[in-house]
């Protein structure tokens, strides 16, 4: 690769970090640009370099979550373990899905998400009167974690977005600690694609590691930016996201 292709590689890094430390989606700002640099990749290898790139810049962003918001360690580290089983299911999974059916159905999920989260403004952006149970707090989040950490080793994209989602919608909190809380889920799940990918020879190591540094760099700001700003920064963004994803999973569908 040339030096045009590297500043390319480590600025798309940064910025999928950023936009995966507030909302999730950045897969679809990195995994596009490793295509466009190297035509000649796998799908499964493009796939397990976005993985190691992601882990390092999700452990950033737990991290500077964890030291401004308090954490149900008791609960999210389980979830993060059920995760990244269910990852690296889905990881082993992947060359067996027709994703000429899979893509429209994720398009049709994330227009819902658009238009549920436009028509209910407060989503997100307050408490709920009435807390959830224990029982249902673990149910959303353990459940959460097996079916989105299995979608985050089969497919990917989006899978902190619809975790913040889950969370904002059935257990009522606010959008910046359904982030912190999808941050730690979406570490376990991009440890267990990673591990698998590692263990089936497709990770391309130098070129992972060295967008790793750019990604955490994008995710520890993005996710001080989340803290500060609030929940109405994070619902913007997610809309913004959520439309650039359908966007860009139609022109790679139908385009």
């Amino acid at each position: 690769m040339n030096v045009g292709d590297w500043a390319l590689l480590l600025t798309a890094a940064t910025a999928a970090g950023w936009v995966d430390a507030v909302v999730g989606g950045g897969g679809l700002i990195l995994i596009p640009a490793l295509f466009l640099v190297a035509p000649q990749l796998t799908p499964q290898a493009a796939l397990a370099t976005n993985k190691l790139t992601a882990f390092t810049g999700t452990s950033a962003a737990v991290i500077t979550f964890a030291r401004r918001i308090q954490m149900n360690w008791r609960l999210l580290v389980p979830a993060g373990l059920l995760a990244a089983v269910a990852s690296a299911l889905g990881a082993a999974t992947v060359s067996r899905i027709d994703k000429d059916v899979f893509i429209p159905l994720i398009m049709a999920v994330l227009v819902s998400v658009a238009v549920f989260v436009t028509i209910r403004p407060q989503l997100g952006t307050t408490l709920a009167k009435d807390p959830p149970t224990r029982r249902k707090v673990v149910a959303v989040v353990l459940l959460s974690a097996g079916l989105l950490g299995f979608y985050d080793g089969l497919f990917g994209p989006g899978t902190g977005t619809f975790l913040i989602i889950s969370f904002a919608t059935f257990l009522g909190t606010e959008f910046v600690r359904s982030a912190a809380m999808a941050k730690v889920i979406n570490l376990g799940s991009n440890l267990g694609a990673l591990v698998f990918f590692a263990a089936t020879g497709h990770v391309l190591w130098a070129l992972g590691l060295s967008m790793a540094v750019c990604n955490v760099i994008g995710a520890v700001t993005g996710s001080r930016m989340a803290l500060s700003k609030g929940a109405g920064f994070v619902r913007i963004t997610l809309l913004i996201v959520v439309i650039a994803m359908v966007i860009r999973l139609g022109w790679q569908q139908f385009g």
